[in-house]
């Protein structure tokens, strides 16, 4: 079963207002924002990665979504699955420990389970935060929003390959694929002035078509626009095939906000040194994507980015936008 079609059952039985119909990342609640991501072996993170940096990806990718709507930390549950392998065990804790403390996440509770010998490893984290004035859900977007994308693409499907390759790899690509980093300031300085925002983590392009889909609009982006590192342009170089690699690789966790054209991002109050990129914009009519290059447009690849099987880990098949596009 792929994760479209579970969510889409799962949706009657998430009936609380509070769950937003499993249309976002997170759940609202009292003033607060709720989220859970969990990572697997061979899933999200290879058996050849430090212990340590496993257990800071389940930190960030969390703390991430609650980056997406401008929500400030304020306690974590872990769900810790013990391998048998003590000191691989204690190198994970090791790492959820440095992120927390990192973020300010008080760690409240969880669970403990052991796994049976030979079980690939997966572990899970809910995140909690308190929401701010205005929490930027998918489904707020407005027809001729900019949408402009906070941080680089592409770095972490780099390094991904990279180790692919060679399990020994170092650098930069490798490091920003193990240890993700929240963008929860540019978050909290962004969300009182978006329509719609989220964190991109399964591709740009699959992600933006979310956020559309949610708000009843289509999105155009412009692949030429993208915010590439120095890094990814000297392994993959920044003509259109490598540009359609970052904007579908997927495990950015860069932010993609939709904002007003009366709102100009680099006058808001962001971290210094803020990566920030127009990359797109809203558009009233049916929920199409379209991409541009040099000023024309460019068919869409078969795999917009990544989606959950039940029966293998591979990316989403074309989409009913991409029949339709």
């Amino acid at each position: 079963m792929r994760e479209s079609r579970a969510i889409e059952r799962l949706r009657r039985i998430a009936a609380s207002p509070a769950a937003l119909g499993l249309t976002d990342d997170v759940a609202l609640l009292d003033g607060l924002v709720l989220t859970h991501d969990s990572i697997a072996e061979g899933v999200h993170f290879l058996a050849t990665d430090p212990p340590a940096s496993v257990g800071w990806k389940l930190v960030a990718v969390n703390l991430s979504d609650l980056a997406g709507k401008g929500a400030i930390p304020a306690a974590a549950l872990l769900s810790l699955a013990l391998s048998g392998d003590d000191d691989w065990d204690l190198h994970f804790i090791d790492g959820v420990d440095a992120a927390c403390e990192s973020y300010g996440l008080p760690l409240v509770g969880g669970d403990t389970i052991a796994l049976p010998p030979g079980a690939p490893r997966i572990f899970g984290l809910t995140a909690i935060g308190r929401a701010g004035a205005n929490v930027p859900l998918r489904s707020g977007g407005k027809d001729g929003d900019a949408l402009w994308i906070v941080g680089v693409l592409g770095d972490a499907a780099a390094g991904l390959a990279l180790l692919r390759d060679d399990a020994a790899a170092t650098g930069p690509l490798v490091d920003v694929y193990r240890r993700p980093v929240p963008l929860l300031a540019a978050g909290l300085g962004l969300a009182p002035h978006a329509h719609a925002m989220m964190d991109v983590s399964d591709g740009l392009l699959l992600d933006a078509s979310r956020m559309a889909q949610a708000s009843g609009l289509g999105v155009r982006i412009d692949l030429d626009a993208l915010p590439l590192s120095r890094a990814f342009v000297a392994e993959k170089g920044q003509d259109l095939g490598p540009r359609l690699f970052a904007a579908t690789g997927g495990d950015d966790y860069a932010l993609l906000a939709a904002l007003g054209s009366d709102v100009d991002p680099l006058s808001l109050s962001l971290p210094r040194g803020t990566t920030i990129a127009r990359v797109g914009t809203l558009v009233a009519g049916e929920p199409l994507l379209t991409l541009f290059s040099n000023g024309q447009p460019v068919p869409l690849p078969g795999q917009l980015g990544f989606e959950h099987s039940g029966h293998e880990h591979r990316r989403n098949p074309p989409s009913p936008m991409a029949d339709r596009g």
